[in-house]
């Protein structure tokens, strides 16, 4: 059995990253291909295994490193200038367009692991042209429609999808007119370790980018003094988030593993504002013994179990997550360790890899066995 993990990019250890991880554990060899690949060393042991990659044109274009998003709109032709001739199956990892890859023969099994169907085609379109202006945002809005009839004229090449939640499974099915298989990532809930002693302040932590709304979760604090933020990432957005922020948010920026995971066990709760398709930053608090603040929308009613790992704000406000942090603080819920630990359990690795190989096993049985 020959087999090829695609995946969109590899630049950091991110959500996706630790999905493609798990997924290469999952078999004996792997080879693995993608847009680009600018993986750190150490990242790239983590992740693929210290395995080279084969990429696309797109990895020799000027500044590709810093700013491949710049390159959407020749994503569909580099994914299909991939060649999988030889391989048995192929696996690939999609939030953006390696669902789109042509297989070498109809023989070959093609199953993808959808994170979601291209949010800035989609979903999250009107939010995308909003953050950009000029040039740029007059050729988004010609080359956004080439995408989205790309996006569904290739929706047939996967044989299989999965997805990693029933929010994602069911954007799967009005998009693509697809079933999908939920299976949900995997988290290492091994790491984040309970912790009962709290310390006296909220936490949030991710990529600071415009769709997670660490905005107004900043400020929601500037009318909550009495209450410290402390806020792990970086990205576009930290230096806007920090013009805003009053002396009761602190940015810690981007941290190591070990003091991620000290941050998380010794938060009062963490907030989480974005609609996300999973959110493994939540299960990774809930692991804690941390309560969970969130939107109620997209994966977090799926993995957060309101009143008892945590509780739910309504709306994309900052006075919708005030009234939340005031009920949070009124209300003094005693949340359990037998409730995280339970509701936890369905999101372990090995639980991923058993769910996995069982779906290889009854869809590809003529490789896996």
């Amino acid at each position: 059995m020959k087999v090829a993990f695609v995946q969109d990019w590899l630049t950091v250890d991110g959500g996706a990253e630790k999905v493609a991880k798990e997924i290469i554990n999952c078999f004996d060899d792997v080879d693995v291909f993608c847009l680009i690949d600018f993986l750190s060393d150490k990242d790239r042991k983590e992740i693929i295994k210290g395995k080279n990659t084969t990429t696309s044109f797109i990895q020799k274009l000027p500044f590709a490193k810093k700013k491949y998003r710049n390159y959407f709109p020749l994503f569909p032709k580099a994914i299909e200038s991939l060649n999988f001739e030889g391989y048995d199956i192929i696996v690939s990892s999609s939030y953006a367009v390696a669902k789109g890859l042509k297989k070498a023969s109809p023989n070959q099994i093609h199953i993808c692991y959808c994170h979601s169907p291209i949010r800035y085609a989609w979903d999250l379109q009107e939010q995308y042209l909003s953050q950009i202006s000029g040039v740029k945002k007059i050729l988004a809005k010609i080359f956004l429609p080439y995408i989205r009839k790309w996006d569904l004229r290739t929706a047939d090449r996967p044989d299989f999808y999965i997805a990693n939640s029933k929010f994602i499974a069911e954007r799967i099915k009005r998009i693509y007119n697809k079933k999908a298989t939920v299976i949900y990532p995997p988290v290492d809930t091994g790491a984040f370790t309970f912790n009962n002693k709290k310390q006296d302040y909220y936490f949030t932590s991710a990529r600071l980018v415009a769709y997670k709304k660490t905005d107004i979760i900043v400020k929601a604090f500037a009318k909550l003094p009495q209450h410290q933020l402390i806020v792990s990432g970086d990205g576009p957005e930290l230096e806007k988030l920090k013009k805003i922020a009053t002396p009761n948010v602190k940015f810690i920026g981007f941290v190591k593993r070990e003091q991620l995971v000290k941050y998380m066990q010794e938060a009062k709760a963490f907030i989480l504002a974005a609609e996300e398709d999973f959110g493994i930053t939540s299960i990774e608090a809930q692991s804690c013994g941390t309560p969970v603040i969130a939107l109620k929308k997209g994966g977090y009613i799926e993995t957060v179990v309101e009143n008892k790992t945590g509780l739910f704000f309504n709306n994309q406000t900052s006075q919708s997550i005030i009234e939340a942090i005031t009920l949070f603080e009124t209300k003094k819920t005693i949340f359990v360790e037998t409730d995280f630990l339970e509701n936890t359990a369905r999101f372990s690795i090995d639980r991923f890899r058993d769910e996995f190989k069982t779906f290889l096993k009854s869809n590809a049985k003529q490789y896996y066995s």
